[in-house]
Parts: C-alpha cells; structure tokens; sequence
C-alpha cells in the first residue's frame, strides 16, 4: 500500500475548514506548560519533553515544562476503510498539536489485523524507521493502543520514541486539568495506564535489596527481598489506592450539592459532547457562565454548574461535563466516571455536535458509545443541539437535520436558534407535579415567594382577602399548604 504523507494536499490534508476540532490555524504558540509522566533519559535515545518512552526508571510521577516535539503519525486500517483512517489520523494530528508538538508525516497501512510483534509488520516498520530519520524527527504516534512488547520493537527499531494514542490523549488531559479533583482524575488514569507497562532497564530494576539483613538484622532475616521494579510497582498501587479515595471523597462533596438541588426540585440539564463541538460556549450563551472558550481539543475538563433560565422564566442548572473523542481511553473513562455521573442523574442530556466537522455522525457516535457505559444515561431525554450553524456547509446541515429531525440548530456567535433552543428545552424539562387554583392569605407571603421560587406560576391576582394564585407547586409546597389551612389535606385518603 502506497504511503499517504499528511502533507499531500489533494489526497491526505492535515487540517480541516475552520470551526471543526481540526482547526486550519492553531491559537498555539509551542508555548505549553502542563503535566507528564517523567523518567531519566534512555542513554541510546535523545531526550524529548512529553510523555516518556518509560524505558527507565519509573518511581514517580512529576510535573515539568513541555517543549516542542517533532512526531511522525501511524495509522491501521483494518476494516479497508480507508477514508475513515484517514479522517481518524487527521484527528490524531489535531491531539498531537494540542499536546505541544509539531507533525512532520503519516503513515496510514491497510492491514486485516495488527502484527504481533511490531504492530505494522516489518517492511512497513522499516519504512516508518527511514521516514525518522529522514525527517530527523523524535517522537511516533500510533493512533492506536499498543501492547508493551509492541511498542519496545517499534522503538528498537526506529530509534525513537513511541507512544500511543491512550498516551496521548493523558498527556493532553493533565495538561488541562486544572482543578483538584480534575488532578487526582488524571493522575489515576495516567497510574492505571502505566502500572502494567513497567519494565526494567539495566540492573537498577533487577537488584534486589536481600531481605531484612540490609537493615542489619543479622542471622535468621535472609531472604531475596524486593527488586527494584516491584517496589515501583507497590508504590504505584499505593498512590492509586489513596488517590481513589480522594476522589470517592470529593464525589460526596458533590453527590451533596446534588441532592440538595434534587430536594428542592430544580431542573437540571446536562451539557454532552465531543471536544471542541462547542459546549462552553454554548454555555455561556445560556449562564454568562465565563467558561474558557478556545478553538482547541479538550479546553476544559473541569465541570462548570451555573443556574440559568428557559424561555418562560424557569430557573434550572446548566453543567458542563468533559469532552468526548473517538476510543477515549478506559482509563479516562473510569477517572471520570463521578463526574459523568452528572449526566445519569440529569433530567435532559443537551448533546452538542459540531455541525461544521467533516464527520459529525462519527461523533455523534462516538459520544454515545462512551455515554453507554455510563449506567443511567440511557433514560435520559436527548436534545441534539447542532452548533456552529453560522460556519457549517448549508447542504450537509440539511442532510444531518433530516437524519436527526428533532434537533436544533444554533450558532454561539450569532445568536441563531437560541430561542428556539430554550423553548425546547423548557418543554423537556420536568414540570412540578401538583397543579392548585386557591387564594393564600396575605399573611402568608413566604409562601407565594416559595411558589415563586421553586414552582411554576400559571396566573396570580390580588382580591381583597389575599392572593389568589393558579400554579404548580412541588409536594414541599403543597405540604405546607396543607400545614396552613390553606388547602384540604387529602394524604390520608
């Protein structure tokens, strides 16, 4: 199969039109500070910043400066769609930009199943070898995961790093997680991807340190002891335990907040998508939320939950949840699973496609294939917003809105649809369950601001004896009805 360098521009163009998650002009400057796993230099392979080759010793995991890396993109098709691996390598390119790095080539094969040894096979590993040399570049990226024994052949081979997609995309997660539970998310995804790739390099990882007679207990305290890389790997456990329940700790933080919404019977909606579709802007349009908005892939990872309002001046919560990507890693998605939880427990899923990509049904797909292993979310109602109208191609919106009729369309920048779009979701948002029609004393006006608050009203007039209010209310309020005299207790019947 011939090679398809992603510099060709008539058959393999690296960015797409502007507005999708392959954006034509990066707003990067190779400037990216962030987090990675970090390891000492193999002695054969010049060091490069990002994520490590893990060929040596790997006790701990810190944080430093990123550099520009120059990386070379593998590819395999294996179902003899081409045009979907090509599409699949040009958003692997998009991953690797975000990350801090700058794309020199790709190599796309056509195989029916991945070599064992070497994962493109050996005529197609020496090409990739001759490409790294030629182009003098550091790193290759294999839009794939790779088994350990793959990817130590790969680097044997053509002398340079390689890593994964899994790994990528962790790179580009700790690099944008900014809160702590966000942190402690990564961290865990990162440990769990790591833990079974340990390997030894040298004798420092196969020493022993010859049981307790070490520490100088003597005769009677002989044993083989703990070799290097089993020490790491108790280490590793360790951190993952404790840091899991960091995160079971901050999820009851948040399972609180959640209840008490839930108590006091306020509608939530939950924004869903893929990365760069246009969820925080989206939200900002809906809360003056004044989340980060930036035309690059996974901006923002920490959820954002602010309270907004539908066209008839329903209050609700609005959050904003993790962006979603072809084979998200399920490392990622078991971090984040407390987070994502958010959506199971909403009362309609606000799922943003972006309608200007080249392939909006693969994301479309994609979202629901991660959304699938989030127990819940498939009694969820689901609003498909199409976003970017103002920039999408008008035929291919209106083959994607006869696939998806009941969807809206709407653009963050024009304001297009925005009505419509809170008008949809006012009517799928759930509306208190007790209808009254009675007159409430003017004495008791804490309770008119309760109806105000949390319920819904449909007429109110002011007659001589008090205010005479046709609403619907929750069973909180209509208990307290009842409490007052104001309205016949029927519970009992």
């Amino acid at each position: 199969m011939r090679r398809r360098p992603i510099n060709e521009p008539e058959e393999f163009e690296l960015h797409s039109r502007k507005g999708s998650a392959l954006q034509a002009d990066p707003a990067y400057d190779g400037q990216w500070a962030g987090d990675s796993l970090e390891r000492e230099e193999r002695s054969s392979l010049r060091r490069v910043a990002g994520l490590s080759t893990e060929q040596a010793d790997v006790s701990e995991v810190e944080y430093r400066r990123l550099r520009l890396e120059r990386v070379i993109l593998v590819g395999l098709v294996t179902d003899g769609d081409m045009r979907a691996g090509e599409e699949s390598l040009r958003e692997l390119a998009a991953l690797a930009e975000t990350a801090g790095s700058e794309v020199l080539d790709g190599l796309l094969q056509s195989r029916q199943v991945p070599d064992s040894s070497t994962y493109l096979g050996s005529g197609k590993t020496k090409e990739l070898a001759g490409l790294v040399a030629s182009h003098g570049a550091d790193t290759v990226i294999v839009d794939s995961e790779l088994a350990p024994s793959q990817r130590r052949e790969l680097e044997d081979i053509v002398d340079a790093k390689v890593i994964d997609r899994t790994a990528l995309i962790l790179d580009i997660f700790a690099q944008h997680a900014k809160s702590k539970e966000g942190k402690a998310q990564v961290e865990l995804a990162q440990l769990e991807y790591l833990l079974p790739r340990l390997r030894g390099w040298g004798d420092s990882m196969s020493r022993q340190a010859g049981g307790r007679v070490a520490g100088g207990e003597g005769i009677g305290s002989r044993g083989p002891g703990e070799t290097k890389i089993e020490l790491d790997r108790r280490r590793i456990r360790q951190r993952m335990a404790r840091l899991r329940r960091d995160i079971k700790h901050m999820k009851s933080s948040r399972d609180t907040r959640r209840h008490n919404r839930q108590r006091h019977h306020v509608p939530s909606a939950v924004v869903v998508g893929y990365t760069n579709a246009g969820k925080s802007s989206l939200m900002n349009v809906l809360t003056d939320a004044g989340v980060l908005v930036e035309n690059a892939l996974f901006a923002t990872l920490d959820p954002t939950v602010r309270r907004a309002e539908t066209a008839e001046g329903r209050e609700y919560t609005l959050t904003d949840t993790v962006g979603f990507v072809r084979n998200l890693p399920t490392q990622l998605v078991e971090a984040f699973r407390s987070t994502l939880e958010e959506a199971a427990d909403a009362d309609v899923l606000l799922h943003v496609v972006d309608s200007a990509h080249d392939d909006p049904v693969g994301q479309i797909e994609a979202v629901h294939t991660v959304l699938a292993g989030v127990e819940g979310t498939e009694d969820v109602p689901e609003l498909i917003v199409l976003s970017k109208a103002d920039i999408a191609d008008p035929v291919a919106v209106v083959a994607l809105r006869s696939q998806y009729p009941n969807s809206v369309l709407i653009s963050a920048v024009t304001g297009e649809g925005i009505d419509e779009l809170r008008e949809r979701i006012d009517d799928l948002l759930p509306r208190p369950s007790v209808e009254i029609d009675l007159v409430i004393p003017y004495e008791r006006g804490d309770i008119v601001n309760r109806i105000h608050n949390d319920g819904e009203i449909l007429s109110q007039d002011h007659e001589a004896t008090g205010t005479h209010v046709h609403a619907r209310v929750t069973p909180e309020i209509e208990g307290m009805l009842m409490e007052a005299g104001i309205m016949e207790d029927t519970r009992g019947e």
